[in-house]
């Protein structure tokens, strides 16, 4: 494929746009084109997701995707937008929100694509419409550190930089990150309608949905045949699944305000994230969260309390507060029988039993009564699962209570006779990853690209899209956190 640039400036890469979501009218976006950024150059590129989309390596360094993709030049086929939306943040009303920050540019080959910090919008409010370097970075990274340990999730095919200052509590550089989705509507845009008493706009935008992704709805014969009640099933369903692989691999969302939750259980809008070092279920990692309403452990039970947000807004639709329950109802049986196979599979069991439970249950106790590191943990036992050295210590050298970790690793090695003793460590060696995004390894990337050294970028990005290899050449990025992590802020603003 080959990029060319129209007379008029506009730069075309191949792609066919259909902009669905700019037909759905003015009730729902305003067209908004995006703001430039001065003197742009790359932060960070995803090749594998470039590959995904069609673009090649001359493509992804070229001057006219850095301009394109910085705002600074049209792509041919878009209509940039700014959706509107509304939502409850930290449990709390909020009000009218929508895309303050980012632009959607329209959608192709079954893709959403959206500009984050190109500029103003309508839905600003006291904001500036950028992003800057620090949390571009973090989610440029983590977009796609979550695809490679296959976690559903938004992506991020780049981000550019600019020397344009931006403040936030101080002064720092801007950025643009380009994100990637089948979709970015959000529960927060099913809430809006439904507080507006515009329940002919709600059914248009469920419709649209459903049509989309969920056309199974049409004729579920579940809840009497109601399809909006089928609707909430499924969403209900997938977000139980997506949290069940949160909990399963330490990740802190850190800000599950319903404005941020995804209509396909896709993890968005990556701000004040975090994967576990030491566990500590009731860990809150967004300095923001001063009550402690998004700690680790709590995540689970507010995923469910905002698809109760989620019901209440399609209940214009649905019409029966008892098939509305139903559908909710089955977070309670969904999402249990998701995390219970994720951490069978964590053990190397294919599927849990009714022994898995209690051996799970006191060894998440042992970890977090020694604040054992979470990642490092899991890589071990799938080691020590697979060798069944005697003078192998690895894992017993991570705790405090060596008694109490030698109980169960022998009540462990019980569980593991009924297993097949190669397929088990197998399993375990694709599901416990050796490396993730720790808090740490994205600040040094942020600090190299201050001094416009972009190396630790691509080489962490390198390694996050395969987290369950060895990388032999990256090992430190596998190594327990440094004492000066524990330092490391992020809030709201990240």
């Amino acid at each position: 494929m080959t990029m060319t640039t129209r007379s008029e400036g506009a730069v075309d890469l191949g792609w066919r746009w259909d902009n669905s979501f700019s037909r759905l009218g003015e009730d729902f976006l305003v067209p908004q084109e995006p703001e430039p950024l001065p003197a742009p150059y790359w932060v960070g590129r995803s090749m594998g997701l470039a590959r995904e989309m069609g673009l090649d390596a001359a493509q992804m360094e070229s001057h006219a995707l850095l301009q394109a993709v910085s705002g600074n030049r049209k792509i041919a086929g878009t209509e940039p937008l700014a959706s509107v939306y509304s939502g409850h943040q930290f449990g709390n009303w909020a009000g009218q929100l929508g895309d303050g920050r980012a632009l959607l540019l329209g959608e192709t080959a079954g893709r959403e694509i959206q500009l984050k910090g190109a500029g103003l919008t309508p839905f600003s409010r006291m904001g500036d419409g950028r992003a800057v370097l620090r949390s571009s970075i973090r989610e440029f990274l983590c977009s796609e550190a979550m695809h490679g340990l296959g976690i559903p999730t938004s992506r991020a095919l780049c981000v550019t930089g600019s020397d344009a200052p931006v403040r936030r509590e101080v002064v720092e550089t801007a950025a643009v990150v380009t994100r990637v989705a089948p979709s970015f509507i959000r529960f927060g845009h099913f809430e809006h309608f439904c507080h507006h008493n515009q329940h002919d706009q709600l059914r248009t935008l469920a419709d649209y949905a459903m049509e989309r992704f969920y056309p199974e709805c049409e004729h579920d014969a579940r809840f009497g045949g109601n399809r909006y009640a089928a609707f909430l099933a499924e969403v209900t369903q997938r977000t139980a699944g997506m949290v069940a692989q949160w909990q399963s691999v330490g990740f802190c969302h850190g800000v599950m305000n319903t404005d941020n939750m995804s209509i396909l259980g896709l993890t968005i809008d990556y701000g004040p994230f975090q994967f576990l070092d030491a566990f500590d279920p009731a860990h809150i990692c967004n300095h923001s969260d001063h009550q402690g309403r998004y700690a680790f452990q709590r995540q689970p039970q507010i995923a469910y309390w905002n698809l109760y947000c989620l019901g209440q807004a399609l209940m214009p639709l649905v019409g029966d507060s008892e098939l509305a329950i139903a559908a909710l109802e089955t977070y309670k049986t969904s999402y249990p029988q998701a995390y219970a196979r994720r951490m069978s599979a964590k053990l190397g069991l294919p599927q849990p039993t009714e022994e898995t439970g209690p051996v799970l249950d006191a060894l998440l106790q042992l970890m977090a009564a020694d604040r054992v590191d979470y990642t490092i943990f899991w890589r071990r036992l799938s080691h020590w699962a697979r060798e069944c050295r005697t003078d192998d210590t690895s894992v017993q050298d991570l705790f405090l209570n060596r008694v109490a970790i030698d109980a169960w690793l022998l009540s462990y090695s019980e569980l593991l006779v009924h297993a097949a003793q190669g397929l088990a460590a197998d399993l375990m060696l694709k599901t416990n990853p050796k490396y993730v995004l720790r808090n740490h390894l994205g600040e040094l990337a942020i600090r190299a690209a201050r001094g416009k050294d972009f190396s630790a970028v691509s080489n962490l990005l390198r390694v996050l899209e395969h987290p369950f290899d060895e990388h032999p050449h990256y090992e430190d990025f596998a190594d327990f956190p440094p004492d000066w992590a524990g330092s490391i802020a992020i809030s709201c603003s990240s």
